[in-house]
């Protein structure tokens, strides 16, 4: 794996998607500015002129529900990183108790000494029996990796450490908190969408005023922003997610580590293993955070690329799954 052309590769995406993503914010105020000047056209007498600082206003107001918009959803989901991790059910892990847990509190602290970071908050998600992780919080002092009981479980050492190395890439190149800034900033194209969609509604009587017709034009073009905003966010994730697999394979300077975690997923989902028992439900505010993306939303959606094409570029060719159906839930890990 060329780990260090691919980071570059992921680094120059990642750019060009974020200035689509300001063309798409200024691309709204356009079509929001169009589509109410031709609506007054419609309404309006015959010659009529727009009002003094018509589309000024009509910018002004489209930025601040878009820019607040995200500023309130921000604002939610900045409770830090442990607090983030233990409303999804995750708690702290206990080396002193559990072996395993201290396997994986050292590859933590030994991986912050090879990447010159500071020690992520080590977490357990005890629940959930399939093999994942995520990485939370705005920057390394509040930062949070925690991985599931069936990672710990199913893993080798040296797999457990690429996993681990992947979400520590998430926390050095600040995608945690480009993650959360996104997602704020597609619920604030959605806000111009609810705007529209209010001043459609009716009143006690269900009858509709005339500020409906703006409304149907302003609900339009937020559904498109909405949309758009929504893929670009989810291409963004996906090559993020290319970097973090990169920046594993040169922390841990192994193919077979975080390869040999993704051929394990694959296989999970060729198996009956871990279908039930908590193991796919997530909550939202991590979803896109995951290792592996559980809720598949279509091509354009996705905020994970697909298995196969994640393991082809670390091996440089395709690679067969690894069959879980051997494991079984209860039994102990044996690979250390």
């Amino acid at each position: 794996m060329r780990f260090f052309e691919q980071q570059e590769t992921a680094r120059a995406q990642t750019t060009r998607l974020l200035l689509l993503f300001a063309f798409t914010l200024f691309g709204l105020v356009l079509a929001v500015n169009g589509t109410l000047a031709l609506t007054w056209r419609l309404v309006s007498p015959t010659g009529s002129q727009y009002p003094a600082y018509f589309f000024s206003v009509n910018t002004l107001m489209t930025l601040v529900f878009v820019l607040g918009g995200w500023w309130i959803e921000s604002s939610s989901l900045d409770s830090g990183g442990e607090n983030l991790a233990r409303r999804v059910g995750a708690r702290e892990a206990r080396p002193s108790v559990d072996t395993e847990e201290q396997k994986f509190c050292n590859i933590v602290s030994e991986l912050a000494i090879a990447a010159s970071m500071k020690p992520p908050h080590p977490m357990l998600l005890a629940r959930v029996t399939r093999i994942n992780a995520f990485a939370c919080g705005w920057d390394e002092d509040d930062a949070v990796v925690a991985v599931t009981q069936g990672a710990l479980d199913h893993l080798t050492r040296d797999e457990l450490m690429g996993l681990v190395a992947h979400e520590f890439s998430h926390i050095r190149e600040g995608d945690t908190r480009l993650n959360m800034r996104l997602a704020g900033m597609v619920f604030g194209l959605e806000m111009i969408f609810n705007l529209g969609s209010r001043m459609c509604e009716g009143d006690d009587d269900g009858k509709r005023t005339l500020i409906a017709v703006p409304g149907v034009a302003i609900m339009a073009c937020g559904a498109l922003g909405w949309l758009a905003g929504r893929a670009l966010k989810a291409a963004v994730s996906r090559q993020r997610e290319y970097l973090a697999d990169a920046r594993a394979v040169q922390f841990t300077r192994s193919k077979d580590g975080l390869g040999g975690v993704l051929r394990k997923v694959a296989g999970e989902e060729l198996s009956e293993f871990g279908v039930s028992n908590n193991s796919g439900v997530w909550h939202p505010s991590v979803q896109h955070m995951l290792l592996v993306d559980t809720d598949h939303a279509g091509r354009w959606f996705d905020s994970h690329p697909p298995l196969a094409e994640r393991i082809r570029r670390i091996y440089g060719r395709p690679m067969a799954a690894i069959s879980m159906r051997a494991f079984a839930p209860t039994q102990p890990s044996h690979f250390s």
